[in-house]
Parts: structure tokens; C-alpha cells; sequence
């Protein structure tokens, strides 16, 4: 799983989130940062409104939280969602002594341009580079 630090960095830089079933997130309250939460349609459901997406928590008696907003939360993808955000640019995951390196190629001016990134766990160097690509895009 991504570090919140990334997540929120993802978050920052434009990446939205379209809850479904098996996705995890954090609710971004101090005293809510260290516990990760999981979409289920026993325990934790996503419901859009015209007003926006509301995950509501069902069941679970152990919190005094019956629902939380969207924005309220920071949605942590997994390897294989972020593998697929990074589409077509993804080249290869390798992995290192030190951990797992990102190869992937990001279009740049007329042509195209080798990326590279390296992170002890294979998703934060897939998130580093979806962030790499965001930045790039925003450009």
C-alpha cells in the first residue's frame, strides 16, 4: 500500500477517486491517520448523491461515525490501480536489492522520454511515477 504522504501528494496533484468496492483510504483526521479503511458493501459503502459521494459505515458499532464525505477522505491505491493509471507510458516494474524501480516513458515535447523510479515497495514507486506523469500533464 502507498505511504499517506504519496496518497495525499496524488491527492494534491489532481488524482480523483471513483470509490468501489475493494478500494482503501484514509480519513484524513489526526487522530483517524494511522488506521486504513477498506470498501465493502457489509462494512464500509460508497453512495453518490447529486451532492456529491458519501462513504457510509455500516455496522460497525465500534465507531461513532456514521459517514464521512469524499473530500473528507485520501484514497490509497493499490499496485494494480495505480499500474493502470500509468497506462500506455508503464514499461517495467524490476526489482533491486533496495527495492523496485518504475521504468516507464512519459511523452515529452515531439518526442517521448525514459523515466525511471525507485521506492522500497513496488507501489510507491508506481505512485511516484502517476505523480511524475500528473506533474508533467500539468505542464
Amino acid at each position: 500500500m502507498i505511504s499517506l504522504e504519496l496518497a495525499r501528494a496524488l491527492q494534491e496533484a489532481g488524482l480523483r477517486w471513483h470509490p468501489a468496492p475493494g478500494d482503501r483510504f484514509s480519513i484524513d483526521q489526526p487522530e483517524l491517520a494511522g488506521d486504513v479503511f477498506t470498501i465493502s458493501e457489509m462494512t464500509v459503502e460508497a453512495r453518490t448523491y447529486p451532492t456529491g459521494t458519501i462513504l457510509g459505515f455500516n455496522g460497525t458499532t465500534e465507531w461513532a461515525l456514521d459517514s464521512v464525505t469524499i473530500d473528507q477522505t485520501v484514497w490509497r491505491p493499490r499496485e494494480d490501480q495505480l499500474r493502470e493509471l500509468l497506462g500506455a507510458t508503464f514499461r517495467r516494474l524490476e526489482r533491486e536489492v533496495d527495492g523496485y524501480r518504475v521504468r516507464a516513458r512519459f511523452p515529452a515535447g515531439p518526442g517521448t522520454e525514459d523515466v525511471e523510479h525507485a521506492a522500497a515497495e513496488p507501489a510507491d514507486a508506481y505512485g511516484a511515477a502517476l505523480l511524475d506523469l500528473i506533474g508533467r500533464s500539468a505542464l
